[in-house]
């Protein structure tokens, strides 16, 4: 992913060449379109006009990533997010907006981009596993132009970082997911960036070796370095993240800290539960509607689920519990839960992060 080296930033107490004022990454009405479908070979050997038509997987984006912070995309799969990563890892060209990475854009010097970052993406196997965790990371410390009288130290220092030192020499078929999710996280350090682009790092990891790579993920920016990570797991985001972008439809919809985020939802507190019977439905949502706001509701294998938000949970219960039997519903389940990111999510499009 990256190229030519850059000089080391975090421990090694240096900086990369090049601007250092400004924020790390800034795009400005970033948009990608695609067409939908493909031309048959017979269609453009006839001329035929190209009639597919075109969506936009990112429409407008506009990002400020400050330098030394964790900033994340928080998002369904399908939202733009991977999409923007890519552009901004100079492997897609915008359709249209701006996009600088440490002042350089993106577009008119993208090698220059490359040489300044690392990257984690979504892109399938990304490491050879008939070689060795140290044989992996020599050559692409060769790839990337690592001169050869810094590789070995390159090498021993991304294996330190990731923790898998003791594993240097073993095969890659033999390890682990965790295992090789965070080898191509030490390759992505090999040029030593300043920039690191994660997008959705933890996906498939079991919860011990999530839990240590977004360790591994929070030691790096001590050390100085920017990163840029998308996901859709909401926990992961409020954890790791300075601030976070709400993407949905190829759009930011909301951008602030967990914390600011969480302080747009009008509630402190969210009630979750699962009924049954009572007709009409309506007139249940319209009596629980009283004590709170419905945030969400949707049957599932034939029972009522309800998210509320309300200042209260030890006074909206028992109301709640009323209004059942007055409608002649029964509540199953009852689950109370401060407000999260999904709740934030839930208010601004109407329906679950996972949906």
């Amino acid at each position: 992913m990256s190229g030519h080296p850059m000089e080391p930033v975090g421990r090694t107490g240096r900086r990369a060449s090049g601007p250092t004022r400004g924020p790390a990454i800034e795009a400005v009405g970033l948009v990608k379109e695609f067409e939908r479908g493909r031309r048959t070979i017979w269609q453009r050997i006839r001329g035929e006009a190209d009639q597919r038509e075109r969506f936009r997987a990112v429409d407008g984006v506009d990002l400020r990533v400050e330098r030394g912070e964790i900033f994340g995309m928080l998002g369904p799969n399908g939202a733009g997010k991977t999409t923007t990563m890519r552009m901004l890892a100079t492997l897609l060209e915008p359709t249209a907006g701006s996009a600088r990475v440490l002042g350089i854009d993106v577009v008119a010097e993208p090698r220059e981009v490359r040489r300044r970052m690392g990257a984690v993406l979504s892109d399938g196997r990304s490491v050879y596993w008939k070689l060795t965790a140290r044989e992996n990371l020599e050559y692409f410390a060769a790839l990337y132009h690592v001169p050869a009288a810094e590789s070995r130290a390159r090498v021993t220092r991304a294996l330190e970082t990731v923790r898998l030192t003791d594993r240097a020499d073993d095969y890659v078929e033999r390890f682990s997911t965790g295992m090789r999710q965070r080898l191509v996280l030490a390759r992505a350090l090999l040029p030593d960036p300043e920039i690191l682009l994660l997008d959705e790092p933890t996906v498939g990891l079991d919860p011990q070796s999530a839990r240590d790579l977004r360790e591994r993920v929070v030691e790096l920016r001590g050390e100085g370095r920017t990163v840029l990570l998308t996901t859709h797991y909401m926990e992961e985001a409020d954890q790791l993240c300075d601030r976070i972008a709400i993407v949905d439809h190829g759009r930011v919809v909301a951008l602030d800290t967990p914390t600011g985020l969480k302080r747009t939802i009008a509630a402190t507190e969210v009630v979750r539960l699962e009924l049954s019977g009572g007709e009409p439905e309506s007139a249940v949502l319209d009596r629980l509607a009283r004590g709170g706001s419905i945030a969400h509701s949707a049957r599932e294998n034939g029972a009522l689920n309800v998210t509320i938000h309300c200042r209260s949970a030890r006074d909206f219960v028992p109301a709640a519990f009323d209004a059942a039997r007055a409608t002649g519903a029964t509540i199953n389940h009852v689950e109370v839960v401060p407000v999260t990111l999904e709740d934030v999510f839930l208010s601004l499009t109407g329906r679950a992060l996972r949906e």
